[in-house]
């Protein structure tokens, strides 16, 4: 595993350990080249509540690699966790740098009622 990658999951396993002592639900986010997805899962990591990525069907068929995307990733899982009675979470980022589609899709999520 190149050095790059193994800084990212250090930063990651650092987030995690922290949110789990707080003891709230996570918005997980996984980036790749070409899709965005995001998760909402308990403190322990053990059950997904909720997800929403570009490939599900809602968002299927347009870009998807792109900052509009994950904008519409970010607001499509805030109207998901409102559903589902979740107001507050903490985000998990995934050792990612906060800028670009990670940033878009913290914002959307923001704007469309998640707090964290």
């Amino acid at each position: 595993m190149n050095i790059k990658k193994q800084s990212r999951l250090r930063r990651a396993r650092k987030t995690r350990i922290k949110i789990r002592e707080l003891g709230v639900n996570r918005l997980c986010v996984n980036r790749t080249p070409r899709h965005i997805y995001a998760q909402i899962t308990t403190a322990d990591g053990s059950q997904v509540l909720v997800s929403a990525s570009t490939v599900s069907k809602d968002l299927k068929g347009q870009p998807s690699g792109n900052v509009e995307a994950a904008a519409k990733v970010g607001a499509l899982i805030a109207t998901k966790a409102k559903e589902a009675g979740i107001t507050k979470v903490a985000f998990d980022r995934s050792g990612f740098r906060y800028h670009g589609r990670v940033k878009a899709l913290a914002e959307a999520a923001r704007e469309n009622g998640l707090e964290f």
